[in-house]
């Protein structure tokens, strides 16, 4: 009996182990020619990909001051997550960019990287169903605004998005994360802090065009924004799933979301392969 409990205990961090090892990293450094530079990009593809197997793909945008190695890689089971569910999933560098093309730092291309760049080089160089109904893209903080941004931008490439603790109305933190060195001081440009909100989005976006989750926890910061945000989209019957629970703007909160949301793009991939057959 002893032994089959040491069993029973041992089993699940042996598979957990082995989940997490298994996956396939790679560390690329991919060129933008909107930037002219190279863009450091960490791609994991799940263990054993058979030979003509198409996989689908979600694109995780890291948060301020972070980047494609640290965070997702190191503090999550991003790995264990794509083995699981059978998907590519593709980290780009966002350095402070808030992922958009600046309009005051042309070495700032951010959205033709990721939505246009970085998407046909992954299509081109990996087994993906290179279509919009199995492509995502999510992130957190800086990246959830991203996230949404892009999604909403660029609806022929993404056929669902999601925000974790985004940052999607950044008008009320003129003084933090880099943002008016991308956008320009606020009171000297205050167009371009409209124009590049999420919020400011939303018109370009019709109902189920995206299949949208969002959430965020009571204690961020971020809180009110995203609240204000889901109003928005009810009011604008745009349908979406919206969560808040207990929580802060760190990892504790941000492990749990990541969960939730490659598990909401999974149904999402497996509806439209449904669909297909």
């Amino acid at each position: 009996m002893k032994i089959l409990r040491l069993i029973a205990i041992l089993l699940p961090m042996i598979l957990t182990a082995f989940w997490v090892e298994a996956s396939k990293v790679d560390t690329l450094a991919v060129y933008s020619a909107s930037m002219n530079k190279k863009v450091g990009v960490s791609v994991i593809t799940p263990e054993g990909v058979d030979k003509g197997e198409r996989l689908p793909v979600v694109y995780l945008l890291h948060g301020y001051g972070d980047n494609h190695l640290h965070g997702y890689l190191k503090l999550t089971e991003v790995r264990r997550f794509a083995d699981c569910l059978r998907m590519i999933v593709v980290t780009p560098d966002g350095d402070s960019s808030w992922y958009f093309d600046s309009p005051v730092d042309s070495t700032f291309r951010y959205e033709t990287f990721v939505s246009k760049e970085l998407v046909s080089y992954i299509d081109s160089h990996y087994p993906t169903i290179a279509d919009r109904n199995h492509r995502a893209i999510t992130g957190l903080s800086m990246g959830g605004h991203g996230a949404l941004y892009l999604a909403i931008r660029h609806q022929d490439e993404y056929g669902a998005a999601g925000s974790m603790s985004g940052g999607v109305d950044f008008r009320p933190f003129p003084e933090n994360w880099d943002i008016k060195k991308r956008l320009g001081e606020k009171g000297e440009y205050p167009d371009n802090w409209e124009r590049n909100t999420v919020l400011a989005q939303l018109p370009q976006l019709k109902p189920d065009a995206l299949r949208l989750v969002i959430d965020c926890g009571t204690e961020d910061f971020f809180y009110e924004v995203n609240c204000n945000l889901h109003k928005e989209l009810s009011r604008l019957k745009i349908p979406h799933e919206f969560t808040t629970r207990p929580g802060a703007h760190n990892w504790k909160y941000w492990q749990r979301s990541l969960r939730d949301h490659l598990l909401f793009f999974s149904d999402f991939f497996k509806e439209n392969d449904s669909e297909n057959n």
